[in-house]
């Protein structure tokens, strides 16, 4: 009985591969227990095959993360222009933050990555995630003042962006307790309040 041939991946496909599957060992074990070998033996692979195409783990893990900031901001930039256009800005907070918490549900692997940065995280990481965190403030920084006139509109960013991703690291914590759901209609009480 012969074995099946697999299709020999392409070097940008093989470069995907390996970024899903570091990825994947990242949400699971955390980054101080991802190495090389363990990446190889996931993907089906050998070491030399990983370092290919990255030179070392750090390489590897930078660009495991700068795909997934990437990916989470460009989910939040095509979620902003969607909602911008609703009628007042209580509406436009409540289908933002909906809009947010969907996406965070629809990928929880890499949210978890930039919301809740796992043990032995790279400080480089943790500098691209306050940079991707600035990005987004200053996206809602223009929502602010486009929609409802604020005093401070950074201020006004900066709180509404750390109510959005405490909500969010509540639903990656637990999902079950803290559907998306439930997190919306507490923000809406809330939102009703002020």
């Amino acid at each position: 009985m012969t074995r099946p041939t697999q299709r020999r991946l392409s070097a940008p496909e093989r470069r995907e591969q390996l970024l899903d599957v570091t990825k994947g060992l990242v949400d699971r074990v955390g980054f101080h227990r991802v190495s090389i070998d363990a990446v190889a033996k996931a993907a089906g692979i050998t070491r030399p095959i990983v370092y290919d195409h990255f030179k070392n783990l750090d390489a590897l893990l930078y660009a495991t993360f700068v795909r997934e900031t990437q990916r989470a901001l460009g989910q939040l930039t095509t979620l902003l222009p969607r909602v911008v256009g609703l009628r007042g800005p209580r509406e436009l907070l409540i289908e933002s933050l909906e809009a947010y918490l969907e996406a965070v549900a629809a990928d929880p692997a890499t949210w978890r990555l930039v919301l809740m940065a796992p043990e032995g995280t790279p400080a480089s990481l943790h500098e691209a995630i306050e940079e991707g965190r600035e990005a987004i403030i200053a996206v809602l920084s223009q929502v602010v003042v486009t929609r409802q006139p604020s005093p401070d509109p950074e201020l006004t960013a900066r709180l509404l962006s750390a109510l959005s991703d405490d909500m969010a690291r509540l639903h990656l914590g637990d999902p079950a307790r803290y559907p998306v759901e439930r997190l919306v209609d507490q923000a809406r009480w809330f939102i009703s309040l002020l």
